[in-house]
């Protein structure tokens, strides 16, 4: 099973992320707040990816396209703004390889993924930001992150910055186990223990999507707010990863 739902919190007019449900494709795009049209350059990075929709297996190759096209066409925003629109990106896309399910992930900015899986939750992207530069070194927790004036400044993205380059992974897709997309709306607001909770009450993905939002919301709503949940149920075919749910809030289209 898998749903997806948005929300513009309660700080922004414009809802500027966007994502993608198209199995074996699933997406995240946030765009850029404090550029112009961010709504419009995390709209171009979905249209960019849909066509990997009609394919029967994504390849690391369709997503690099993928992601050259979408650069390109934020990119040229620029000519009708005055200052140039930007998105994040994550993408995951269900694979097989050798009869085993993996998750071939891709992002650029601080959209993040999540797998959970016997009761424990991983972030499995990494974010491309100041603050994430700043744990790294050492210099910051977590915790200390969520607070921080420049948690929302990201060191890459598409479009808006000098072309930046992707991470891709190869993250193992068990039976039983959970997926979680989202924009930085979410993790801004709940701790990586707050979300762990929710998604440990079980719920289907259509409900668990939407208390994640109204969570972030409840908890502030700075910035908008983009969920999807997958949850892998068999290992063999693309199918595997069930029907939909139905979107539980206004469907997408914050700030990186």
């Amino acid at each position: 099973m898998h749903a997806a739902g948005t929300h513009p919190g309660r700080v922004r007019q414009v809802n500027e992320d966007s994502s993608l449900v198209a199995p074996p494709l699933f997406l995240v795009a946030d765009g850029m707040g404090g550029y112009a049209r961010g709504d419009v350059a995390s709209r171009l990075v979905v249209e960019s990816f849909e066509s990997l929709a009609s394919l029967h297996e994504v390849q690391p190759a369709d997503v690099e396209a993928a992601i050259s096209a979408a650069q390109t066409r934020v990119a040229s925003l620029a000519a009708e703004f005055s200052s140039a629109p930007g998105s994040t990106l994550v993408t995951a896309a269900y694979v097989l390889e050798d009869g085993r399910g993996y998750w071939l992930l891709a992002n650029i900015g601080d959209s993040r993924a999540y797998t959970y899986a016997g009761g424990v939750l991983e972030q499995i992207s990494t974010d491309h930001s100041v603050v994430q530069e700043l744990i790294d070194a050492g210099q910051l927790t977590r915790d200390e992150a969520l607070g921080h004036p420049e948690r929302h400044v990201i060191t890459r993205a598409i479009g808006a910055l000098t072309r930046s380059e992707a991470d891709f992974a190869l993250v193992p897709a068990e039976p039983g186990s959970r997926l979680l997309l989202c924009s930085d709306g979410l993790t801004s607001e709940l701790s990586d223990t707050a979300i762990l909770h929710i998604l440990s009450e079980g719920m289907a993905p259509d409900r668990t999507v939407l208390t994640l939002v109204e969570a972030a919301v409840a908890a502030g709503g700075h910035d908008n707010v983009t969920v999807v949940v997958v949850d892998v149920e068999a290992v063999g075919a693309v199918a595997a990863v069930a029907p939909a749910c139905e979107d539980t809030a206004p469907n997408p289209r914050v700030r990186g």
